[in-house]
């Protein structure tokens, strides 16, 4: 498939869930630079801890980080990301309903790669990230899917 066609199709499965959470604000990947060069950001990643063990983008938390210790995060804007922006919609839709100023990052760490951005692991770069199964490889040509 190439990268033309993955990246409709994140968009087309985004489009899907945005009702679940359709008041939640969201950013592109570029729209997340110009905001982070203007107002202290800080990336939540809400999956599950297989998949951060992957990659995560970089400077990011875990949401179990964030919400052990969100006291250290006040008055910060928060953007949320998962693989394709669903289950972090729902996170940033909860944090907005708590009072947060957040985000969902459109298309989440998928957009992430297309936009060709770097990930780590451990402070480490790397091309891979975790999908859900083939199904879902729709990573950016040269990253590596893993599941």
């Amino acid at each position: 498939m190439t990268n033309e066609k993955k990246r409709a199709r994140i968009e087309e499965v985004y489009a899907r869930s945005k009702r679940l959470f359709a008041s939640v604000p969201e950013l592109t990947v570029d729209e997340l630079d110009r905001l982070a060069a203007s107002t202290d950001v800080v990336l939540v990643d809400v999956r599950a801890a297989k998949e951060q063990a992957i990659s995560m983008i970089p400077g990011a938390v875990t949401a179990r980080e964030f919400e052990s210790s969100s006291s250290l995060y006040s008055g910060r804007t928060v953007v949320a990301y998962c693989t394709v922006g669903h289950r972090s919609g729902l996170y940033a839709k909860k944090l907005l309903d708590r009072g947060w100023q957040a985000f969902n990052l459109k298309g989440a760490i998928l957009a992430w790669t297309h936009a060709d951005r770097d990930l780590e692991i451990e402070g480490v770069a790397t091309r891979r990230v975790h999908v859900a199964g083939p199904k879902w490889s729709l990573e950016a040509d040269g990253y590596e899917p893993v599941w």
